[in-house]
């Protein structure tokens, strides 16, 4: 409107300007309107539909499906095993402040003396095991040793008790969890315990990917509380967990071999 007066004062007249008809809008200006008119609908549809999604998902826009876990290994195979054996390790404690154990993840073997063996069968014997033999290899097998640093890897301080023991078996369990979930192809998961000090080590966990099915379906946080406990501090939910996860798949082992003197980790229950 400011550019129109500025023309209609410039127009100079004998005579008094006859009043003008009332202007029509033109095709250009009716065009204007219905933008604005579309925008303003266009944006009170989108402010609707932005309620609507803000009210089924709790107010979290954009998050999509939860993650699995707050961290997760950068690579696949031993290396992979290895950083999820550091990650784990250092959330373990003593009531002392000292981390429970380190944890070694390797390919399936065994070390009588200096020899590095590699592992090729396990068999599991005793209570309803048929004592077939399991193949395994460094591809679908991780090993993880538990280890403290006392003598032959007993934890050096503090007193042995069935709560500590608790606490090396949630961790297994959760070692076995971040292995399955993130290793393609890992079937298998063996896991040397740290024996009591003064003895060898001679109990190990041996977890396979179906044993852990229902726990890699739901969020880690819905298995294992984000925060680790102390030995004295695990709640009995999560006593139970471990139980029934792990309990059952503790063994005592030996070695032998095949015929054709390929490593074999035989493994028996533990008598009650």
């Amino acid at each position: 409107m400011a550019s129109e007066l500025t023309s209609d004062e410039a127009i100079i007249a004998t005579e008094p300007p006859a009043p003008e008809p009332a202007a029509t809008p033109t095709g250009h200006q009716y065009g204007r309107r219905f933008t604005i008119l579309y925008a303003i609908l266009g944006g009170a549809v989108l402010a609707s539909i932005g309620g609507i999604v803000l009210a089924s998902t709790g107010g979290h826009v954009g998050a999509g499906p939860a993650a699995w876990s707050s961290w997760k290994p950068e690579a696949t195979g031993q290396t992979g095993a290895k950083q999820i054996a550091a990650h784990v390790a250092r959330e373990y404690h003593l009531p002392s402040g000292a981390q429970l154990v380190e944890v070694f993840a390797k390919p399936p073997s065994v070390s009588p003396g200096s020899q590095q063996i590699p592992l090729h069968y396990v068999v599991k014997q005793g209570k309803g095991q048929n004592g077939e033999p399991i193949a395994i290899n460094e591809g679908d097998t991780i090993q993880y040793s538990l280890c403290g640093l006392g003598d032959s890897c007993a934890i050096a301080t503090g007193t042995p008790s069935v709560q500590r023991g608790t606490l090396v078996r949630r961790e297994i369990l959760e070692l076995a969890l971040y292995t399955f979930k993130y290793m393609s192809g890992v079937k298998n998961v063996i896991a040397f315990m740290p024996p009591t000090p003064g003895s060898t080590p001679k109990y190990t966990v041996f977890l396979q990917r179906s044993d852990l099915d229902a726990q890699l379906k739901v969020p880690l946080i819905q298995t294992l509380n984000p925060k680790t406990p102390l030995p004295n501090t695990i709640t009995r939910r999560e006593q139970q967990t471990i139980d029934s996860t792990t309990e059952a798949k503790v063994f005592s082992y030996s070695l032998s071999q095949t015929q054709t003197g390929e490593a074999v980790l035989v493994l028996s229950p533990i008598s009650a």
